[in-house]
This record gives C-alpha cells, sequence and structure tokens, in this order.
C-alpha cells in the first residue's frame, strides 16, 4: 500500500523544481551567450597580426654572417639576386601564419627604404561546431531524473574578404589599412520543447549578407635589427573602429516549432566598441629556419548604446564593457625550396568576461563570454612571380572556445 510522502520531502522537492525552473531560465538565454563568444573569438585573428619589417639591401651586405643564397627567393618572388640574404631575412613576415606575407623582405621588387607599397587581397573561412548539453528537470529520491534532456548545438560558418594595404618607410615604419566584408551563416538546434516533441530535435539558419566588418588601422616600428646576438624586434599599435554591426540590441526570437530554441534576428559583424593593441614581435635566424614569437594585448573601450538587450519589443539602454584579451605566438619556419617555405606556430588568445549595465544598474559579467582559444598553424608561402606570394594557412582549434579550423588565402602584390 501507497503511503504518502511526509510534507518536509515535498517541500524539498517542490524547492528542487523551482531551482531547476530558475535555472532553465538562464539557460534559454544560452544560445544567445554562445553566439556571443563566437563572435568574440572569430574577431580575433588566429596568430597575431603580422609586425615584422623588411631589412635594406645595404644592411644586408654588411652582414655577411648570416648573408646567404639559400631562400632568398623563396621570400623575394623568386629572384635571387643583389647583395643576397638568409631565408630568415627574406620571410620577412612568415611569423604570423594568418597574415605570414604581409611584409616579406622581397629583393627584387625593391620593398626598402624611400618608401614602398604592397596590397593584399585575402580569403578566410571559419568554422565554429558547439554542443551545449541542457537538463530540464529535477532528480526524484537522488536517483532518477525527471524531465527532458536537450542538446542544444550552434554551427557558425564565417567567410571574410579582406583588403589591406602597406606603406613601409625607411624600413623603419610600417603604416597599413585593413578593411573586413563578412559573410555569416549559423544554424542553431535544439531538441524538444513543445508538447509532444519529446525526442526531437529543431533546427533554424539565420544569415548575414556580405557587410563591411571592423576597420582597423595599424603602425609598426622596428627598432632591432637582427644581429649574430638579437633578433629583429618590432612594436605595434593597432587601433580598430566600430565599423560593423555590433551584437548588442539584437533580439532573440522563439521558434515556433520548439519552444526551445531561440535565434537572433540577424548576426553581428563587428565587437560595437572601440579597441586598440600594442605588441612586438621577435624573430632571430637559425639558418636554415627561423624562430618567431610574439605578444600583444587588446583593450576594449566602455561604450554606451540605445539598447542592450535580447528580449523581443524590449528597449534596455545601457553600457558595455567587452573583456580584454591578451595573445601569445611562436613557432618556426622553414626554407623548402627557391621558391617554397613552411611554418609551424602555436598562438593562444586568453579572452576576460564582458559586462553589461542598465541604466540605473549595476555592472553584470555576462556568464560564458570569457574565453581560452589554442591553435595550431601550419603556413606556406609560394613566390609566383617577382611581385606576387601565395600564402595558404591552417588553424585548427585546440580548445573548445577556438574555431574547429580556419583557413586562410591570401595574395600580397608589391608595386
Amino acid at each position: 500500500m501507497l503511503q504518502a510522502a511526509p510534507a518536509s520531502d515535498v517541500e524539498i522537492l517542490k524547492q528542487e523544481l523551482l531551482e531547476l525552473k530558475q535555472r532553465y531560465e538562464v539557460q534559454q538565454k544560452a544560445l544567445a551567450i554562445l553566439e556571443q563568444r563566437v563572435r568574440q573569438v572569430e574577431d580575433q585573428p588566429a596568430a597575431p597580426q603580422p609586425k615584422r619589417l623588411a631589412k635594406s639591401p645595404a644592411d644586408l651586405k654588411g652582414n655577411s654572417q648570416v648573408a646567404t643564397g639559400t631562400g632568398a627567393a623563396a621570400a623575394s618572388g623568386g629572384a635571387a639576386g643583389g647583395g643576397g640574404s638568409s631565408y630568415g631575412q627574406s620571410l620577412a613576415d612568415d611569423s604570423q601564419p594568418a597574415q605570414s606575407v604581409s611584409n616579406l623582405y622581397d629583393e627584387a621588387s625593391g620593398f626598402f627604404g624611400g618608401g614602398k607599397f604592397s596590397l593584399e587581397t585575402g580569403l578566410t573561412y571559419s568554422r565554429y561546431d558547439t554542443r551545449q548539453l541542457i537538463l530540464n528537470g529535477f532528480l526524484a529520491l537522488d536517483s532518477i531524473f525527471l524531465g527532458n534532456i536537450n542538446l542544444d548545438r550552434i554551427k557558425a560558418d564565417t567567410w571574410t574578404l579582406d583588403l589591406t594595404g602597406r606603406y613601409n618607410f625607411n624600413n623603419r615604419w610600417q603604416f597599413d589599412l585593413n578593411v573586413p566584408v563578412i559573410y555569416r551563416e549559423s544554424t542553431y538546434q535544439s531538441g524538444g520543447g513543445n508538447e509532444g516533441s519529446a525526442g526531437v530535435t529543431t533546427e533554424d539558419t539565420v544569415t548575414k549578407d556580405p557587410t563591411i566588418g571592423d576597420v582597423n588601422f595599424g603602425i609598426a616600428y622596428k627598432f632591432l635589427d637582427e644581429s649574430v646576438n638579437t633578433p629583429d624586434a618590432v612594436v605595434t599599435l593597432r587601433v580598430k573602429a566600430p565599423t560593423g554591426k555590433d551584437p548588442f540590441g539584437i533580439k532573440l526570437r522563439q521558434s515556433d516549432a520548439n519552444t526551445n530554441l531561440f535565434v537572433p534576428d540577424t548576426l553581428p559583424t563587428g565587437n560595437g566598441v572601440w579597441s586598440i593593441s600594442p605588441g612586438i614581435s621577435l624573430v632571430k635566424t637559425f639558418d636554415p629556419a627561423v624562430l618567431f614569437g610574439s605578444l600583444s594585448y587588446t583593450h576594449n573601450f566602455e561604450d554606451s548604446f540605445d539598447d542592450i538587450s535580447s528580449t523581443v519589443n524590449q528597449k534596455t539602454p545601457g553600457k558595455v564593457r567587452i573583456g580584454d584579451s591578451f595573445q601569445i605566438g611562436a613557432g618556426i619556419a622553414f626554407a623548402l625550396n627557391e621558391k617554397m617555405s613552411m611554418s609551424f606556430s602555436v598562438s593562444d588568445l586568453v579572452q576576460r568576461k564582458s559586462k553589461i549595465k542598465e541604466n540605473g544598474g549595476d555592472w553584470q559579467s555576462v556568464t560564458s563570454s570569457d574565453a581560452n582559444a589554442g591553435y595550431f598553424n601550419v603556413g606556406m608561402t609560394i613566390a609566383a612571380t617577382d611581385n606576387l606570394t601565395i600564402v595558404p594557412n591552417l588553424s585548427i582549434g585546440m580548445t573548445d572556445d577556438a574555431p574547429d579550423f580556419t583557413f586562410s588565402l591570401k595574395f600580397p602584390y608589391y608595386f
């Protein structure tokens, strides 16, 4: 004969149910949080920005200890002439695989003192696939789970067309301007939700037509030339403007087919705030290899927005502090032959939590907005002509916060 449970046990179960309902309300916003994290990670390059500048022919001729003919053509468009150079001196930027030849030492094209202009076109594809397990229910008698188990998933594809112009002045200063055009497509999946739909997974896809992203400008200064005992050393400063579509105020709408599924009206193409990134890079030649390392820090400035809410038919003005980040990378590059070189590197991006504040309220941390994105990078340079270099690069994500993989193909041309 069944007996009624003690009142104390019933109250305990009711309390557990209430707590789980509160958790579930928070989990309904999980897709929005994951989307923001995807955007933050995608916005950061898989490898640090290019920083190295070329040496002048006079410097190379005066440094006979590191001047060889091996690999000069690999980085100088296939022309092994002039005073000659080592691979490490010729490979001016393979230390930064994502844009490894933005400042390639190109002896044949005369990219030296007096100023030299280069134009680079690049296409990058990034794939991000993440899953989140959601338990909607509670444990009865500490052994039986009552409720639904859902698996929420985001699949994000991003295509970026980069147009970059660079100007080298006197082999000490370099100025560059980058304009990205971004196309995004994200697919959101969630299981269960509606009555009678338990165990059924539904999905919805949102696309963003090609739109300009955050335009950025950089300045680099080479303060130390490579010698027998010292590396090349370059300091940089990069400023990013919020010209892309910001992620704040984008509404999350509930799917008609699944009450568990919330999808955004549109997708962002930028962070929405100004940012500044100082950095330093070091490059040292050990023929036939070159070692490199870099460190940079990004500070995002606080900004106000007319709407920071993701709730439909609700407009909430407030302020946003996107978390600062720092990035470190290191690797090694080799000359394969006179026209090809290859590099291997690892890089890691650490992002702090973002915070939001409604007008008149207090600052609140955004759950899961911090990230640690690690990458393994494989890059290559192919000298197509004396002026044109082809640069493929593959970055493989090593942590959950990093995209699964990113592939880029860049075409720097030196005039």
